[in-house]
């Protein structure tokens, strides 16, 4: 039992003293710089995705057409 208590006050110590946190700035230019790059991520694949549907009903129409 006395390591159980000794590991959560040794966590606790290591956050509350060791830990370097981010300020409130650097937290939402870390969140805009993130939900940034998703979004041109999705339009990336988005793009893809519509890209190659299109191609493959292009090649499915030129099989039919034979």
């Amino acid at each position: 039992m006395s390591k159980i208590k000794t590991y959560f006050e040794e966590t606790t110590n290591e956050l509350v003293s060791k830990v370097s946190w981010p300020t409130w700035q650097e937290l939402q230019g870390s969140a805009l710089v993130v939900m940034t790059a998703s979004i041109i991520i999705a339009l990336v694949v988005f793009a893809m995705d519509t890209a190659f549907a299109k191609l493959m009903e292009l090649a499915y129409q030129m099989v039919n057409n034979f």
